[in-house]
């Protein structure tokens, strides 16, 4: 990303309605597996706020590529946080009960995302499970996508389809920001420009502060998502989510 997109993300990343609500989101989809002393591994944890809400459950460790999102999480004094690719994971095979990835191997430096989920399988142990989440449908690409260096955005068929090729069994999968994506497909699209692909410069991201009455509801919102997907799966949203689990036996 844009150097501005992390110190953005660190000021935000704790109170904005998204963070809040997608982390409300992740514990509903993963609430048989956050139980107490369990060993979490956030692959790509950015600035650390997910990575803190994840210690709550056990021994959480994180992995960035990013300098600055190394010294982000060292300023909120994570200190079980390393530099390292999603492609090359410095963990031994089986190490963790539980892998996160939030929005992360659709991004431009990795190269071959099928390869980073097969590294996140290889550090799971058997039995235990992966959380992919990433942005979705690749005609929804904005600023916002320039400005965080997208590859591609995905369907929850194709997210299904890479996690099966990587020797992983889906367990659930669902797109999710679902009661707001006609209002946000409307407003992406009506603010498109010419196509920048491969062109980073000044470009803005949509992680901003948000009045707090607007925050309120927004997180409300996703609140309410989280809720029905526990049993419910959504045909449509800005992002794609899987649970998938690595199979018992396993080589």
């Amino acid at each position: 990303m844009n150097d501005a997109e992390y110190a953005a993300m660190y000021r935000v990343e704790d109170t904005l309605w998204w963070y809040v609500g997608m982390r409300r989101i992740s514990e509903a989809l993963l609430s048989a597996r956050l139980r107490p002393g369990i060993r979490v591994l956030d692959a790509g944890c950015g600035t650390g706020g997910n990575l803190r809400w994840l210690s709550r459950f056990g021994q959480a460790y994180g992995v960035d590529l990013a300098p600055q999102a190394v010294r982000f999480c060292r300023q909120r004094q994570l200190t079980t946080v390393s530099r390292a690719s999603i492609l090359d994971l410095p963990f031994k095979d089986e190490s963790f009960d539980l892998v996160t990835s939030f929005d992360v191997i659709y991004h431009l430096d990795v190269a071959d995302d099928v390869t980073a989920l097969r590294e996140l399988r290889r550090v799971v142990r058997p039995g235990g499970a992966v959380l992919v989440r990433v942005p979705a449908m690749d005609w929804l690409r904005s600023e916002h996508d320039t400005a965080v260096h997208t590859r591609q955005r995905y369907t929850v068929t194709e997210l299904e389809g890479k996690l099966a090729r990587a020797g992983l069994v889906v367990e659930k999968a669902s797109y999710a920001n679902t009661l707001l994506f006609p209002a946000a497909a409307v407003a992406r699209l009506a603010a498109r420009g010419p196509a920048s692909e491969g062109a980073h410069g000044d470009e803005r991201s949509d992680v901003r502060p948000a009045a707090a009455p607007v925050n309120a509801v927004l997180g409300a919102v996703l609140c309410l998502e989280a809720m029905w997907l526990r049993r419910a799966r959504f045909p449509a949203g800005l992002s794609a989510l899987a649970v998938a689990v690595r199979p018992e036996g396993a080589a």
